[in-house]
């Protein structure tokens, strides 16, 4: 039986659990069959699909009211949070995990938790059962050698426990030099005395319990902390990131054809005659959209998008399909990527290269003058992109730069009325509420050895807004045909934002000054207090209630109010943490940040799997009641609701796991960088208080990193309603958006934050 028929079968069963045994009775399942149940049972409790309580004994998680799956994710200081796959009913956020409940997992394994009390604010405390997966079984770690037992120590520090190593075990088996990326050697090591201090991937063969010390073996060796590329490799290793492509694979895409068919090609529709272009970042290798646009009478647009077609060459069901959907997303390094597919496909066929003929599907939009998509059709295309353009030779023209304007002569018309029809979507979306964070990247840039010289603040000017414009349109013009069609599909959603988030934001955002704008109902209750006289007294509690209203415009409205002012950085960053976090689903939640009821993601098919999803889905759509050419062979239909929610969950974990790992990368370059500037002194704004101390970000540097509470000079405590550091004794407060000096003290053991010290301001003198 097939996954969604026997999750299907489980849940119609009493109190929907089932054992094996009762199962395969049931089922008739004998020899292979019973093998092959086995196998399906197994993979669907790794996913989280179903919770195994003790061997051969399983539940759904949805309608299992004890226990419930999810992420952990620890704490340096040993508590830690299940992030769960479904919130069940009444619970707001992550399950807090103190540190007894933690038990023998480790950081973002996969876990089945008992949920043990509420906290009375819609948080939760469980205890973790047991671990359904295990994420660490390769754990990147400092190796350090002893004659009396060497042992590897976790690079990253929410993995606590150290990994003993036994003799014999300290050195590689085999080369693993075509593990890495680009020029990055591995070094050469022939004893385990010589590897000490070095960066090591380790096997764990033993996981800790309470008892035992974790144990493993050292598979591969990557360098000194310090040598060039290591970092990367690192950071490729320490989040998991699938980066070999296997042999199968690789056989797969020999095979793919170098060019295309004349009879693919006559079977679509033909936009090669169009001056369609690329517009992408400088150091940008694969291209997946390119546009094209026009004035219609009326006052309208006609808008085209078109996309790379990589659901032509990756078949549904193939080994290239797997590869990609287990990465989920490239990954995107300062000076080098993980890609999604190889580079025969994500810079070669795939990819619309300037002046060559590239398979498409394309979105044209029929577009009024407000902005307004009042047509919409999709198409298999070829193209042939006239040019491939930079958002900084784009922005260039539209400045009126006259050597680029001459260079590219024949297109300068059609970027001018890009940029008036993007101005256009963009008011319209304004109009509607649509949240617009144009909050600064850090720019990493390099010498030529590839060494750090600097960081910056990224910019975005009007070309990137033109294609930002443009594929928001596109994608919100695919999600309205996929929902029309009311059939399985995968959305991009932004749901609503936690109540008490936003009341937290409203507070801070009212010590400087500003608010959202939206009213908090304030909530009486009657308190009982007994007198020491044993006499009892009421009072009566007022505070605010968590039943408030937010609207996408409240926060347009505040970004407006702040900008330009001095508390502009820190009051958008934290507006941005009081939102959730945009993920992937198959059931349709709208997009609260957008303020649109209906998003997906079809522009990205070369670096997103999701997209290359929805793809197949509207060429389904396409080819139902058609006699093309195309209904046989290439999809094999719909996905089934099942199949989706699956691919739903993990690529939004793949997403955030990418993310994670190009964040820390920066923090480690970051961090990396400051080593060479320690004792010099930068001026800095405060952007979080908490228990540990201030975390700052330099002005000049755009380099974050924490003033530890302990190195602040006096008896410094944390206020945590006023969110303050205060002095005991002096009464002298630091805050929130406060602007300090400091100097680089160093950067943390991990190597993933900078480290600094505060410098008081001169006391003025006492006059003689």
């Amino acid at each position: 039986m097939e996954a969604h028929g026997l999750l299907e079968h489980i849940r119609r069963q009493p109190r929907g659990r089932a054992d094996f045994k009762h199962l395969a009775r049931q089922l008739g399942a004998r020899g292979k069959q019973r093998a092959a149940l086995q196998q399906t049972l197994d993979t669907l409790a790794a996913a989280g699909r179903l919770i195994e309580h003790r061997s051969g004994h399983y539940s759904l998680p949805q309608q299992d009211s004890e226990f419930i799956t999810g992420r952990l994710s620890l704490h340096p200081k040993g508590f830690g949070f299940v992030i769960p796959d479904r919130p069940p009913p009444g619970v707001e956020g992550d399950i807090f995990i103190p540190h007894r409940g933690i038990n023998d997992a480790m950081h973002d394994d996969r876990v089945a938790v008992r949920l043990m009390r509420g906290k009375g604010d819609g948080r939760a405390e469980g205890r973790i059962e047991r671990v359904i997966k295990r994420t660490n079984r390769f754990v990147v770690a400092v190796f350090r050698y002893s004659k009396r037992g060497s042992f590897a120590s976790p690079h990253d520090s929410r993995i606590r426990e150290d990994i003993a190593i036994p003799p014999g075990s300290e050195l590689p088996a085999a080369d693993t030099t075509e593990d890495r990326l680009g020029d990055v050697k591995a070094p050469e090591v022939k004893s385990a005395e010589e590897l000490d201090g070095m960066i090591v991937n380790v096997e764990v063969l033993r996981f800790p319990t309470r008892l035992e010390m974790a144990e493993g073996r050292v598979v591969e060796i990557l360098g000194q902390p310090d040598d060039f590329g290591v970092d990367v490799e690192i950071m490729i290793r320490r989040f998991h990131l699938p980066h070999r492509f296997s042999a199968e694979v690789r056989a797969e895409v020999e095979s793919v054809p170098k060019t295309i068919p004349a009879k693919e090609i006559a079977s679509r529709r033909d936009f090669r005659d169009f001056d369609i272009v690329t517009i992408d970042g400088e150091t940008a290798r694969d291209f997946d959209d390119a546009v094209w646009v026009e004035r219609l009478d009326k006052g309208q647009f006609a808008l085209h998008v078109h996309v790379a077609d990589v659901s032509h060459y990756v078949r549904t069901g193939s080994e290239l399909d797997a590869s990609a959907r287990e990465r989920g997303t490239s990954v995107y390094f300062p000076d080098r990527a993980v890609p999604m597919l190889p580079a025969e496909l994500s810079t070669g066929i795939c990819s619309l290269n300037p002046k060559q003929d590239r398979l498409v599907m394309s979105a044209l939009l029929k577009i009024d003058s407000n902005g307004a998509i009042v047509a919409a059709e999709f198409h298999r295309g070829v193209i042939r992109s006239v040019e491939r353009m930079t958002y900084t030779n784009v922005f260039g023209i539209l400045e009126g730069d006259v050597t680029l304007r001459e260079r590219h002569a024949p297109l300068v018309e059609r970027f001018e009325l890009m940029q008036e029809m993007a101005m256009i979507l963009n008011r319209r979306r304004h109009k509607r509420g649509s949240i617009d964070f144009d909050l600064p990247e850090a720019e990493i840039e390099f010498d030529e050895f590839g060494r750090m010289t600097g960081v910056t603040r990224s910019t975005r000017n009007a070309a990137h807004r033109i294609i930002e414009e443009f594929m928001l349109a596109a994608n919100e013009a695919v999600a309205q045909r996929l929902a029309a069609m009311e059939g399985p599909a995968i959305y991009r959603i932004h749901e609503e934002p936690e109540a008490k988030r936003v009341l937290e934001f409203e507070q801070l955002a009212h010590s400087f000054g500003h608010t959202l704008g939206i009213e908090v109902p304030l909530r009486k209750f009657d308190r009982t207090h007994r007198r020491r006289d044993g006499s009892k007294s009421r009072h009566t509690d007022v505070v605010a209630s968590t039943d408030i209203e937010v609207s996408p415009r409240d926060y347009q409205r505040l970004i407006k109010q702040i900008e330009g002012t001095p508390e502009e950085r820190i009051l958008s960053y934290l507006m941005l943490r009081s939102l959730k976090q945009a993920r992937y689903s198959d059931k349709n939640q709208g997009h609260f940040a957008l303020a649109t009821k209906l998003y997906t993601h079809f522009t990205s098919p070369i670096r997103r799997y999701p997209d290359l999803v929805v793809h197949r889905l509207l060429k389904a759509l396409l080819d139902q009641d058609t006699d093309s050419p195309h209904t046989r062979g290439e999809n094999k239909g719909p996905y089934a609701a099942s199949d989706l929610e699956a691919i739903a969950q993990e690529t939004s974990f793949t997403e955030r796991r990418a993310a994670d790992a190009e964040r820390a990368l920066i923090q480690w370059k970051k961090a990396r960088f400051m080593e060479e500037r320690l004792g010099d002194e930068f001026d800095a704004l405060v952007i979080q208080v908490s228990k540990a101390g201030l975390f700052v970000e330099l002005l000049e540097l755009f380099v974050e990193g924490l003033v530890p509470i302990e190195s602040l000079p006096g008896q410094f405590e944390y206020r945590e309603s006023a969110r303050v550091l205060i002095n005991q004794r002096t009464k002298f407060k630091l805050s929130l958006g406060d602007r300090i000096r400091v100097r680089a003290d160093g950067i943390a053991f991990d190597g993933m934050r900078a480290e600094f010290s505060w410098v008081p301001p001169d006391k003025p003198k006492k006059p003689a």
